[in-house]
């Protein structure tokens, strides 16, 4: 699935259950829009993976249900994952114009690369990913 191109309340986020597991096997970290910025500047040259999602959507426990089996696939794709539920954090879904979730962005360096609506399964997933890498020229890649 190719990916779209990008265009243009200090609290923490967190999920209660089925995602947990999967945030932390992902070493997915929360962000809100108030560190937003810093926190893909903590990334360093990492390509970074935001998945914005929302409680009780049917999409995103597709998503994490899926996942969940294929974690060491992702794991090793080798992204910088974020996560953040813009249910409640509703400043990013804004500045991001979500018109659904669950979405994932790509950044490298603070610069939007592209997205992704929904899930596309794990081998549209990983093809994206590595055209990004192939894209920023990263030798380090899956």
């Amino acid at each position: 699935m190719p990916l779209a191109p990008c265009s243009a309340a200090s609290h923490a986020v967190t999920h209660e259950g089925s995602g947990d597991a999967l945030f932390a096997r992902l070493q997915m970290q929360p962000v809100a829009a108030a560190g937003f910025d810093a926190a893909l500047a903590a990334a360093g040259d990492a390509l970074v993976a935001v998945y914005f999602w929302g409680d009780h959507c049917f999409n995103c426990e597709r998503f994490k249900q899926a996942a969940e089996p294929k974690a060491a696939e992702l794991s090793a794709l080798r992204l910088h994952w974020l996560q953040a539920n813009v249910y409640t954090d509703t400043e990013l879904g804004r500045r991001f114009s979500l018109h659904g979730v669950p979405s994932f962005y790509f950044f490298h360096r603070g610069k939007k690369l592209g997205r992704i609506t929904s899930w596309p399964g794990l081998p549209a997933f990983t093809k994206a990913v590595e055209d990004l890498y192939m894209r920023i020229g990263a030798a380090a890649g899956p």
